[in-house]
């Protein structure tokens, strides 16, 4: 039977609880399930700018792995360290993706002068903001299993370690917040001006929605995160391990199956032809325009004539 034992060699527990095998494991399959079904969708479409998607999909299944060796044996420092990381980091990698939607999403409705920012830039400066929050999270995590090892160091590496994690997600929510601002400012401009212009791409706004309730559930789970660190590991949500699959886990399967079903090769003209030799058109090449296809868009502008 599986019991809590502290790390080899020492008398400090890394673990505050034993770890359950059963939500483990589950979360495991599931994460494996739709991270094989978005590379499914990703072959089929070739719309490679999902890739981060995927590979935060199989970050999330790693570290709940992770998670059901150590129900098994709480002493190791290897298993705990990857199942930190492989959980903590994803949502950053799921970020990028939604950042390259909406830069997709303005080109397809032909609403450049709309963004306040050109879409061939867009991407491009919350991806930077991305990366650097990425990698001080990470260097935090990498400090945290330093501290682990050395707790005789005069030197509190786990301390240092915790308050670069939370920076690393403090910058996280910033710039998903400008990013949310950037998303809600294209939307209300182009709606307003909608009675001047007909598209037959009438999901637009759908599409809108479902990008502002996966960033809302990234959100929430940064929150959590930076509470969590901020109250220590003697607070509650360190000492109990249902917040976790609540406020971490469910919301990040949630953003997975979101774009299963609403995955971006709705958005017209991204898909040229529908045959497995599709092509991605990147909102720098702008959109494809062919003839014949369902997934081809006009945009006529009817600029100082009424709606009706």
């Amino acid at each position: 039977m599986a019991v809590l034992k502290p790390l080899n060699g020492s008398n400090y527990f890394i673990w505050k609880y034993l770890p359950s095998l059963p939500a483990a494991a589950i979360f495991a399959l599931l994460f494996f399930a739709i991270t094989a079904a978005h590379s499914w969708k990703i072959y089929k479409t070739r719309l490679w700018f999902c890739i981060p998607i995927v590979v935060g999909g199989f970050m999330e299944f790693i570290g709940y792995a992770a998670r059901i060796a150590c129900h098994n044996d709480t002493s190791k420092l290897g298993p705990y360290i990857i199942q930190q990381m492989f959980i903590l980091l994803p949502p950053v990698i799921f970020a990028a993706s939604i950042y390259m939607v909406l830069g997709r999403i303005i080109v397809a409705v032909h609403g450049e002068e709309y963004s306040p920012i050109r879409p061939s830039r867009l991407t491009k400066t919350f991806l930077i903001g991305d990366i650097v929050s990425f990698y001080i999270q990470g260097g935090g995590g990498g400090l945290t299993a330093v501290g682990s090892r050395s707790t005789g160091s005069s030197f509190n590496f786990a301390l240092a370690g915790k308050w670069i994690i939370i920076g690393g997600l403090v910058l996280q929510i910033v710039i998903f917040g400008l990013f949310c601002v950037t998303a809600r400012t294209f939307h209300k401009r182009y709606e307003s001006n909608l009675a001047s212009m007909t598209t037959v791409w009438g999901e637009w706004k759908q599409m809108m929605h479902i990008l502002y309730f996966a960033s809302g559930l990234i959100m929430i789970r940064s929150l959590f995160r930076v509470v969590e660190y901020v109250t220590g590991e003697d607070g509650y949500l360190m000492t109990h391990e249902w917040p976790l699959f609540v406020f971490d886990t469910v919301l990040m399967f949630g953003v997975l199956v979101l774009f299963f079903f609403y995955h971006p090769s709705l958005i017209p003209g991204l898909v040229k032809g529908g045959s497995s030799r599709m092509r991605v058109v990147s909102a720098e090449e702008g959109l494809y325009r062919g003839t014949g296809s369902e997934n081809n868009i006009q945009l006529v502008e009817q600029r100082g004539q009424s709606k009706y």
